[in-house]
């Protein structure tokens, strides 16, 4: 996998090598910044921009946005293999100034006191497809009030997922890409 935009774009990403962790797609990854730059309903400024990675894996989302001019990326992981594989990428693209990982799981951190008010301009939310809780991520996120005002949230799930995404979102797009459906919105 490789960076597709941006000032580190051709650089390859480790992944995980066994099946507990799932890499968003080149393609999924390409769709999701080229409706982030260049939609109409909404418009994301990268430059200086802090992103919440939330189940980040290997930090793929992240270093596309980092990629892109954002100033700060917290990676929030708690399976081993995909931390050591962040900890490695970050190195490899020598970002290591710009990045924090918080090896937590993300319930436990978003209880946590270590999050400021207004801090991200996005939060990526990329669970196990099987994550039901999805909808007390989006309620903790607004309760913290941890994204900006004119922030965006991100959620990746897949196509035929059912789950009911809380009414505290305001939903601007949902798109879907093979197996990927994803939800663009704002609280």
């Amino acid at each position: 996998m490789r960076i597709i935009g941006g000032n580190l774009k051709g650089k390859k990403i480790l992944l995980p090598k066994d099946k507990n962790t799932r890499p968003l797609r080149d393609l999924v990854k390409e769709s999701i910044f080229n409706l982030l730059i260049h939609s109409k309903k909404f418009k994301v400024n990268f430059d200086n921009s802090k992103i919440l990675d939330l189940f980040s894996g290997s930090g793929s989302f992240g270093f596309e946005c980092l990629s892109r001019g954002s100033k700060k990326v917290d990676f929030v992981e708690s399976y081993s293999k995909a931390l050591n594989v962040l900890s490695k990428n970050i190195s490899i693209l020598n970002v290591k100034d710009k990045c924090r990982i918080i090896n937590s799981d993300c319930f436990n951190y978003l209880e946590s006191n270590q999050i400021k008010s207004n801090e991200y301009n996005i939060i990526f939310i990329d669970p196990p497809y099987k994550e039901r809780k999805l909808n007390l991520i989006i309620n903790k996120i607004k309760a913290l009030k941890i994204l900006k005002k004119d922030g965006l949230i991100v959620i990746h799930r897949h196509k035929k997922d059912d789950l009911v995404i809380s009414k505290i979102i305001n939903i601007l797009d949902i798109r879907t890409y093979g197996i990927s459906k994803v939800v663009f919105g704002f609280i």
